[in-house]
């Protein structure tokens, strides 16, 4: 009966464990649908953005577009975009390995000089960052709990102000695209200087119409398109942690059923050999009662 008491003291457990995988597998469903809008209201604004900056550069191609050459410090900044908590899979680890490529390659001598500064969005990337022997520079985490654009813009704006003061040479954002709620691409973007991706066009662009003038416009246009950038990154990756963690738990919930079925069915030849035992010695008691 010992080994029937402890069956029983396993599917109970894991039952228990199930209704938790279960519970945060429809949390973060709840979680997606208002982060996936969020990624589906940003995406066009930013594309839209660049658009306008390309359309005006190839009508008047003597625009000069600030933060598209290199900068002309030593500093390499390097934000890591990743999450507070776990039980979503592998969308740390594959951000953390994204990391470690990186640094053993394109920023191997920047890394070995001790020029790269590594910024970590997110509790989790940190302690991952920190057990491989990676030290970053700084932590936030209050942005991922509430992603306001005047928050996250401000992280922006460091780089930005690091870039004007001729400290930085470049920056680079790692975190997770969201592509659906199964998939998250790891992404290895550079931030600054940025690149301006040409527009294929059927049409000639109509010549614009710009007020004051289209260097002014073009230079208050680049910084609001870095913050939107920036944004969207950190929409994409909070995004792609729920689709992550809801993937997880669902298949973490199917395992718990699986293993529950293996058990009650453990249980059962267990209890089933226990009573042909049972009813076994009751015949060989009675068969020598009659002797």
């Amino acid at each position: 009966m010992a080994n029937l008491r402890d069956i029983r003291t396993r599917i109970s457990a894991i039952k228990t464990t199930r209704q938790v995988t279960s519970a945060m597998k429809m949390v973060s469903a709840a979680r997606l649908k208002k982060a996936q809008d969020d990624v589906d209201h940003i995406r066009p604004y930013t594309s839209h953005l660049i658009g306008i900056i390309n359309d005006m550069v190839s009508a008047h191609p003597d625009i000069k577009i600030n933060y598209t050459f290199p900068g002309r410090g030593d500093k390499v900044v390097l934000w890591v975009v990743a999450s507070n908590r776990g039980l979503c899979g592998a969308f740390n680890s594959n951000v953390v390995k994204a990391v470690q490529a990186l640094l053993r390659t394109d920023l191997k001598d920047d890394y070995r000089k001790g020029n790269v500064e590594i910024r970590v969005l997110g509790k989790q990337a940190w302690k991952m960052l920190r057990s491989r022997n990676i030290m970053p520079h700084i932590l936030e985490e209050g942005q991922l709990v509430d992603p306001a654009f005047a928050k996250i813009s401000m992280l922006a704006d460091e780089m930005i102000d690091e870039y004007d003061l001729g400290i930085l040479k470049k920056s680079i954002v790692i975190y997770n695209e969201f592509i659906n709620a199964a998939i998250q691409e790891v992404q290895v973007q550079q931030f600054l200087p940025i690149s301006i991706p040409e527009v294929k066009r059927d049409k000639p662009i109509s010549e614009y119409i710009l007020e004051p003038n289209r260097q002014t416009i073009v230079d208050t246009l680049m910084p609001k398109t870095l913050r939107s950038f920036f944004y969207q990154v950190v929409l994409e990756s909070i995004a792609s942690e729920h689709g992550a963690r809801m993937t997880s738990m669902h298949k973490a919930t199917d395992n718990a059923t699986d293993l529950i079925r293996e058990l009650q069915l453990s249980y059962n030849k267990a209890r089933q050999s226990n009573i042909t035992n049972e009813l076994i010695e009751i015949t060989s008691g009675a068969e020598a009662l009659k002797r």
